[in-house]
């Protein structure tokens, strides 16, 4: 992996004795000596601690940034207010999705978080269809950890008071252990947490101290995983992709009314056209939840059919996994709009047998996001 790029905490993962492997393009910590599963839990019990500055961190400024982000974004941002921050994804032409991310206003700037396999594309994106006056500048001189879990509350407030203060979807600006860190309250796990921008050579240091607490443990990809399929979240390039609508991907919540049919500033967006015409026609087929029977998950890419014996496949698996909090194999996927209402048995083929599933209402697991 001598190949492979290294967050500002790689030195770290290695001291704590974590397996490496590669993801986008960065070597990271798949899991540590604690095992997948019981980082899993501890994250669900107490408190995980996560790198993730392998995702690109975004500085838009300009004027009428906010509006000029608007034509590829179909969120109101025009609305977003100071130290608050919002989810939203990038549309393509024919009204797939791009990339998803993450929106802050930080006063003088937009502050704006994507995918890592993505950073290189969303840039040059941006770059492309913003107006002249409007600046992306990739920051690269900050790392970016995520606390999540139940004590994250408790271990942050420790070292800053103002923390707790904070609520769902909240972003500031506060010293952490010593320094300057932008912070936002929201997290990929389901659980109440906070995301933390720190400078690269204080992120060692930050992270030790974290991690000094009993409640604290670091948490690795696998274990990111699992606990994102548990609450209900996509993840990028398998839930969806640029050939996903917003709409069949059950991401209408995220398309402001602002912006929809009837709304202030309806369209005006990449693909609205499409979009709309998913919104009031209906889609073919819709992300669902899924329940596979027995203890055996069914992973990425296992075909779905309406019955043991049908031909015609009705959907795929996009994410699976075992789900350590509800004790039994999860898994996340499209089938077809007929076949979407929670309860419905489905069949998935699983080396040469079909196998019993049931559709679901996501998340797996309630949400514990501190509104």
């Amino acid at each position: 992996m001598t190949d492979l790029a290294q967050t500002p905490l790689y030195d770290l993962h290695l001291s704590l004795g974590a397996k490496m492997v590669e993801f986008a393009g960065y070597s990271m910590p798949v899991q540590y000596p604690l095992g997948v599963m019981k980082e899993h839990l501890f994250c669900r019990q107490s408190a995980g601690l996560f790198d993730v500055s392998h995702m690109g961190q975004l500085r838009v400024e300009g004027p009428g940034a906010a509006h000029a982000l608007e034509a590829l974004i179909p969120v109101d941002i025009l609305g977003l207010g100071e130290g608050r921050q919002r989810y939203g994804f990038f549309t393509g032409e024919g009204g797939g999705i791009l990339d998803d991310l993450m929106i802050a206003n930080r006063g003088d700037h937009l502050f704006v978080v994507v995918n890592a396999a993505c950073k290189a594309e969303d840039i040059a994106h941006m770059q492309t269809h913003l107006s002249p006056d409007v600046t992306v500048t990739p920051i690269t001189d900050r790392a970016l950890i995520a606390l999540q879990g139940p004590a994250a509350e408790a271990a942050l407030s420790a070292l800053n008071p103002a923390a707790k203060d904070m609520a769902f979807m909240d972003v500031a600006t506060m010293e952490l252990a010593g320094v300057e860190c932008w912070v936002s309250r929201s997290g990929y796990t389901g659980e109440d947490g906070y995301e933390i921008s720190v400078p690269e050579g204080a992120a060692s240091d930050l992270a030790q101290t974290l991690l000094a607490r009993d409640d604290v443990e670091p948490i690795g990809l696998g274990a990111r995983d699992s606990l994102r399929l548990e609450a209900g979240l996509c993840l990028y390039g398998h839930d969806i992709t640029q050939d996903t609508s917003p709409i069949e991907a059950a991401l209408t919540w995220a398309i402001s009314k602002v912006r929809r049919p009837g709304g202030a500033r309806a369209g005006g967006f990449m693909g609205a056209d499409a979009v709309f015409s998913d919104l009031a026609e209906g889609t073919a087929r819709k992300r669902v939840g899924l329940l596979p029977e027995g203890r055996a998950p069914m992973r990425e890419g296992v075909s779905l059919y309406a019955s043991e014996d049908s031909s015609a496949q009705i959907g795929v698996i996009t994410s699976g996994s075992f789900g350590p909090t509800i004790g039994g194999p999860v898994a996340m996927g499209y089938v077809g709009t007929a076949q979407a209402k929670p309860g419905t048995a489905v069949f998935g083929e699983l080396r040469g047998k079909r196998l019993p599933l049931t559709v679901t209402k996501l998340p797996f697991t309630p949400a514990n996001f501190k509104r």
